[in-house]
């Protein structure tokens, strides 16, 4: 492999200097594409976020193509025929397209197939309608003395795959889950074996929600990258309704949706942020949203606009490109409803052209009934940012002054403090900060401290979990990333923080420890996912591959499993783990289930879930 990675990137560089030729082999072609379409950005720039080629070769020929036509790039990549996204998909990995299938084996007997009765263990993001990764007692069925004793039970390896981030429903005795290709599982939590399948039309990369109906049965809600909803029978998957809910051309879908009371609220982002790249590209003229839909029938009920007035163009560039704001303010992660006040909060990123907007790198609450906005928080103003600002050199694209991409990138989780009995919202952003918000009075802040150095990866990136006591909060501060010397900041090392929930005070700090990646590639020191918590233990992964059980009181490791092996998937796929980004893992009646890979950002890829269960031995 590393030989191999050698050859590509010394061959791209031959091509790089001869400037290619008319009469190249299609092997070449890919070379020329890349060049003309990939390489400046993908050329190890200073902010790390678009990985080189010698570390794109590592994924699969699939990843890169999908990447290309429903994912991130594909804003980039429209300008390609089909033919070209194939062709450069497979110079950059050296391997020809194959589709892996799941063998017949990877299914669950006749008579294991009753997948959903009992009750909903675990659904959405964070586990419910707060977000706050909490499981009591009688949820977790895991406890301070016997989690050490958690072993591996079974995994289950995704075909090809480069990323694992789907937080997976329980329902009785079923585990639901999506994967990178647009699959929905529904596996037997006992034995992993495959009780039905689904096939989205794109990548499936939030929280799946389930939610019982008036008859009694029970329904799957998720959302695809390319902003499709669904709804499927619990029972079988078979499909109910599907509606398209993005309306501008780069809308995306990065979060989860959430359920409620007949309603289904869906977040939506833009991937605009990455055309702006393009220095011919207008930039730019969407905005986020979030979106009610009717859970019997798929309808809209509402659609909120985060930036509420249309773009207009405002300038041209210095290559005479025409310039359009507001935009921007994207959605990246899952609403959280708040059924006492009949709130919807929303966290939203950062405006992509300027003038910015006080609806970026903020904190929204929405009517939950109408979608209209109630009260906002902003934690930064004056944000704007795209990807043309990751290059070395100026590029016309980037806002001038270039902002420091500081979004709210992780759900608001919803906590009720022990001590006076009142609800606080707890958000944290990419700067390093952490909010403690009032939700009775208009998102009035409460407090704030600081836990992170903060950048474009740094921060608190995915989330905060909690208790009655405290917050638990993992930061980042991706070595990878950068932020403009003006918002730079003094913060503490990347780890897993503790804070009191009345004063935000941090109780106890554990910091990621330093020597854990050797020699292997795309290994960082830093936590990125959001923890999960259940009485006495907070479990965190981290960007090295680690799965640690920390104690609530101290920040003490109770219990670590490192994820970045190699294995044979119950489901007779190969896998192997990678950085835990994303979701926290789920916990309920004994068992530990936890996404391993994260092939972003230059980390570690991987394929895997994972189940552990105590055992005796």
């Amino acid at each position: 492999m590393f030989v191999r990675g050698m050859m590509r990137s010394l061959g791209f560089a031959m091509l790089l200097l001869a400037g290619g030729a008319s009469h190249a082999t299609p092997q070449a072609d890919g070379g020329l594409i890349y060049r003309d379409h990939c390489a400046t950005c993908h050329s190890g720039g200073p902010d790390g976020r678009a990985p080189g080629v010698a570390s794109l070769m590592y994924m699969s020929p699939r990843s890169i193509l999908a990447a290309l036509q429903t994912g991130k790039m594909k804003p980039v990549a429209d300008v390609l025929s089909k033919d070209e996204q194939r062709t450069v998909a497979e110079w950059i990995t050296g391997r020809p397209l194959a589709e892996t299938g799941m063998p017949a084996s990877a299914y669950c007997a006749a008579e294991a197939s009753e997948s959903t009765d009992g009750a909903i263990a675990w659904s959405g993001w964070g586990g419910d309608l707060t977000g706050a990764g909490f499981r009591d007692a009688s949820q977790a069925g895991l406890n301070p003395g016997t989690v050490a004793r958690l072993k591996l039970k079974w995994v289950f390896a995704f075909p090809e795959a480069t990323q694992a981030r789907s937080q997976p429903a329980v329902v009785g005795d079923s585990l639901i889950t999506g994967s990178q290709w647009g699959q929905v599982y529904a596996l037997d939590q006992a034995t992993g074996c495959i009780r039905w399948s689904f096939r989205a039309g794109a990548a499936v990369r939030g929280a799946i929600s389930v939610a019982e109906v008036g008859d009694g049965s029970k329904v799957v809600y998720f959302a695809d990258y390319m902003t499709h909803v669904y709804a499927l029978d619990a029972s079988d998957g078979h499909l109910i309704w599907k509606t398209k809910v993005g309306r501008h051309k780069d809308a995306a879908v990065t979060g989860s949706v959430s359920v409620h009371a007949g309603r289904v609220f869906v977040p939506l982002t833009s991937m605009e942020v990455a055309a702006a790249g393009d220095a011919t590209y207008p930039c730019c003229t969407s905005s986020g949203a979030a979106v009610a839909l009717d859970a019997k029938q798929g309808t809209e009920l509402w659609y909120h606009r985060v930036i509420p007035e249309p773009a207009t163009r405002v300038g041209r560039t210095s290559v005479e490109t025409d310039v359009f704001a507001p935009s921007g303010a994207p959605v990246w992660s899952s609403p959280t409803v708040d059924v006492a006040r009949g709130r919807v909060y929303l966290g939203t990123g950062e405006n992509y052209t300027r003038p910015a907007t006080h609806q970026s790198d903020a904190v929204l609450a929405l009517d939950l009934r109408s979608g209209a906005l109630a009260w906002s928080f902003q934690g930064t103003s004056e944000d704007a940012y795209n990807v043309a600002c990751n290059r070395s050199d100026e590029h016309p694209s980037c806002p001038s002054p270039e902002g420091p991409d500081l979004d709210f990138g992780m759900a608001p989780i919803l906590l009720r403090r022990a001590k006076d009995g009142r609800d606080i919202l707890v958000v944290g952003q990419k700067s390093g900060m952490v909010f403690g918000l009032d939700p009775d009075q208009d998102g009035m802040r409460l407090w704030s401290t600081r836990v992170g150095s903060g950048s474009t990866l740094g921060g608190v990136h995915w989330g905060i979990s909690g208790d009655s006591e405290r917050a638990y909060v993992t930061v980042s501060d991706h070595p990878r990333s950068r932020i403009p010397a003006r918002f730079a900041a003094r913060g503490r090392t990347p780890g897993v923080y503790a804070l009191d929930l009345m004063s935000s005070e941090v109780v106890w700090s554990s910091a990621t420890p330093a020597d854990v990646c050797g020699d292997r590639r795309g290994c960082f020191r830093g936590h990125s996912a959001a923890p999960t918590v259940i009485p006495g233990v907070v479990f965190a992964g981290s960007l090295d591959g680690w799965m640690r059980a920390h104690a609530t009181e101290t920040g003490r490791v109770l219990w670590e499993f490192d994820t970045t092996q190699d294995f044979r998937g119950i489901n007779g796929i190969d896998g192997r783990g990678g950085a835990i980004d994303g979701p926290g893992p789920v916990v309920s009646k004994g068992r530990l289930f936890v996404n391993s890979g994260y092939g972003l950002f230059t980390q570690m890829p991987g394929n895997l879930l994972m189940a552990f269960e105590v055992r005796a031995d």
